[in-house]
């Protein structure tokens, strides 16, 4: 009888929800999320899970700031992991040998299971970070903004081999200040339609808050681009959009008039997904957590 008491109670305690800090190379994904049969970061992080709390299941899975393609990387991708009464506690019991560290909460315990799980510290996934959520963080919906790099060598840059799973080479010098200019237009909240794959049900109006180009300190050219959400595709579209300026196949106005028009088009390639890391994501504090989540949630219209 004490049983089915104990079990109800859990069942009734809220979850314990984690943020999670997550980086990874994604040279040798299939992008974030789990495909049967493929090698993706949701699925060995979620393996890792499975594996920690086999004892207490169901295993708990991951929701994620936004979905990264394959060959995509990510120094700032945030997630979040909601955990049972069960789950957290079996983190933190001081009888069990694997627990006996100076964990503060049921985060870092998790932080350092993982890590341990994941495997030596030049693994293609680490988890760099693991708090309690604030109330209402959603890391999805929550999210303000996230922001990306592009890194492109063209021929006036040097080629690194170092860096070569995540700079793109080009073979012709491209002009940086015609790039910029070109970002720059596109600024604001429109439909991003012509720059994004089309996915039933989804909407490609964005706000592009930020769009810029620069040489490095070695010459190499990198986008820096931050907005409220990116559709599929949409940034390595911008970016193949710029390079077209850069080579002068398209002029910076083209640009604008191509995004108006607002369906995909041939006049640019969309650039390579190495070239692309996920730099940071952004969320409120406080009670605007709930409130942005609740916002993200309706679908926009301009």
């Amino acid at each position: 009888m004490s049983q089915v008491t104990a079990e109800t109670t859990d069942a009734a305690e809220s979850p314990t929800r984690i943020r999670l800090g997550i980086a990874y190379d994604g040279t040798h994904f299939n992008g974030w999320a789990r495909q049967p049969g493929l090698r993706t970061v949701q699925g060995v992080l979620e393996e890792a899970l499975h594996t920690l709390f086999r004892r207490h299941e169901p295993a708990p899975t991951l929701t994620v700031a936004g979905r990264t393609d394959a060959g995509v990387h990510a120094i700032g991708q945030v997630a979040h992991v909601d955990l049972t009464a069960a789950q957290a506690n079996s983190l933190l019991r001081p009888r069990k040998p694997r627990n006996a560290a100076d964990d503060a909460d049921a985060a870092a315990a998790l932080r350092r299971r993982l890590t341990g799980i994941l495997g030596p510290a030049d693994s293609d996934v680490i988890v760099t970070g693991a708090q309690l959520a604030e109330p209402g963080f959603d890391a999805r919906f929550s999210a303000l903004w996230r922001r990306y790099e592009y890194r492109v060598a063209d021929a006036a840059a040097p080629k690194n081999p170092l860096h070569r799973f995540s700079t793109v080479w080009h073979p012709t010098t491209l002009d940086v200040d015609a790039m910029d200019a070109a970002a720059g237009t596109l600024l604001g909240l429109h439909d991003f339609a012509a720059y994004c794959k089309p996915r039933e049900g989804a909407t490609t109006i964005r706000t592009l808050q930020e769009f810029g180009w620069a040489r490095d300190g070695d010459g190499v050219l990198v986008a820096r681009l931050q907005a409220d959400a990116f559709c599929h595709s949409m940034v390595r579209a911008l970016v193949g959009a710029c390079v077209a300026v850069g080579e002068g196949r398209l002029d910076g106005d083209d640009l604008v008039l191509l995004r108006d028009v607002g369906t995909r088009t041939s006049a640019f390639k969309v650039m390579p997904a190495k070239g692309l890391t996920l730099m940071e994501v952004g969320y409120p504090h406080g009670a605007e957590l709930a409130a942005r989540a609740e916002q993200t949630r309706a679908r926009r219209v301009l």
